[in-house]
């Protein structure tokens, strides 16, 4: 539920160099797969899904497609990894950041905060993604059913019944998701009043 952090979620350990033929030059490429992957996800940002090709993206990163070749054995394997990468920065990690700050108060306030505040770009892309593609189909509807199960039991630690938390984990999640898919971003006096009002669900009392 909020805005992507690119981050460091594998060893920062290069890839063996990758010599390349080009007549009578040698180029040699020292990228390794995060450094791709985090491309990966800047250019679905920025440009979407149909932008994560191997030529655009080794162009934008000044090396040659080689380097891209080394660490995927195709452009699918490559959108496999980018899909896993986005669930890693866009759930598991923000859990874990949430999880860690939030001591013995509900992290829902800074959740709901965060996930309303962040750029969404990359979300809107990913969710455009899986409109064309069953893997990044899967891949959105695995992190959505891991955001509610989260939502729901940080609602249920909060004191609502089962079904209450439930719904109104659905009520939160769904605000959100059309939130991300708006093309109208809100003013601030309205986004707080939006927030206030998200808050306010989430308290039992």
């Amino acid at each position: 539920m909020l805005s992507i952090k690119l981050r460091m979620v594998y060893p920062p350990v290069l890839a063996p160099v990758n010599t390349v033929m080009y007549g009578h030059l040698v180029m040699t490429d020292q990228l390794s797969v995060q450094d791709w992957l985090n491309q990966g996800l800047k250019t679905l940002a920025a440009s979407g899904f149909t932008a994560l090709k191997a030529e655009p993206l080794a162009k934008a990163m000044g090396v040659s497609r080689g380097s891209f070749y080394w660490h995927f054995a195709d452009i699918g394997a490559f959108h496999a990894a980018i899909l896993n990468y986005w669930r890693q920065v866009a759930a598991e990690e923000i859990i874990a950041d949430l999880e860690a700050i939030a001591g013995d108060e509900s992290p829902l306030p800074v959740l709901l905060r965060q996930a309303f505040s962040g750029k969404l770009a990359l979300e809107r892309a990913i969710r455009s993604w899986a409109t064309v593609d069953s893997t990044a189909r899967n891949a959105v509807q695995a992190i959505d059913r891991r955001r509610l199960d989260y939502v729901e039991s940080l609602l249920r630690d909060a004191g609502f019944s089962r079904e209450t938390a439930q719904a109104r984990a659905r009520i939160l999640y769904w605000t959100f998701i059309g939130f991300a898919l708006s093309d109208k971003p809100l003013a601030k006096p309205q986004q707080e009043a939006l927030l206030n009002e998200l808050t306010r669900i989430t308290s039992p009392s």
